[in-house]
């Protein structure tokens, strides 16, 4: 197996389980366009992706009303829905793992930087990384996997074939295809195994453990 020295985290769906927040987000946010969702789990297609590519490719919003369906989402979002989440059992354990064996640890994640270090913090996570990397707020200017990516691998000063994804989307694989970086695809986050295959993931695990359990 390669060796690799750094270790990319998406956030959402990889670290923690965010679909309650996010999810309620969004259907506050619908709501306000007379559009209702009663089972908030066909919401769970919003959770990892950039909320403006969410409301227009899901709902087929304009620009215009993308950008006002997000100040919507954060309205609840702000107040209780980054309070929403839960960490995945034995997150912890394994990042402190990884930690122990070497490897720096940062955060990729499409979800604005600002809320990503709030919730880190809360969680008490925010120990385990040597950057926390987001997206901008206006969710435009640095919205996508792969501008995140990016931003992390510059600013932190990783060379890319070293490092490392890990995250539960395909954004997540396809944002490492793109600076020529293996992946790993979690099984127990908002992905399939049909997704990760299909955008050729290097690896795939079932649970946290099988992290250490592959790279440790």
């Amino acid at each position: 197996m390669k060796k690799y020295s750094s270790i990319l985290f998406d956030l959402d769906g990889t670290l923690i389980d965010s679909g309650v927040g996010v999810t309620n987000s969004v259907a506050y946010a619908l709501e306000k366009f007379n559009l209702y969702v009663e089972n908030r789990t066909l919401l769970a297609c919003f959770i990892g992706p950039p909320l403006m590519y969410s409301f227009q490719n899901f709902y087929n919003f304009s620009e215009e009303k993308a950008i006002k369906a997000i100040e919507y989402y954060r309205e609840y979002y702000t107040k209780k829905g980054i309070h929403e989440y839960e960490v995945y059992k034995g997150m912890a354990e394994v990042l402190m793992a990884l930690r122990d064996a070497g490897y720096k640890l940062y955060v990729a994640t499409s979800k604005p930087e600002e809320f990503a270090r709030a919730i880190l913090d809360e969680a008490g996570l925010s120990q385990y990384f040597d950057y926390i990397a987001g997206a901008s707020m206006d969710e435009r200017t640095r919205s996508t996997k792969e501008q995140v990516i990016e931003y992390a691998l510059t600013t932190a000063q990783i060379e890319p074939s070293t490092a490392i994804m890990i995250g539960d989307r395909y954004h997540d694989i396809d944002g490492a295809h793109k600076f020529g970086m293996d992946s790993v695809g979690v099984l127990f986050g908002y992905g399939s195994y049909y997704e990760l295959r299909a955008h050729k993931a290097t690896y795939m695990v079932e649970n946290p453990y099988d992290i250490v359990a592959l790279l440790v």
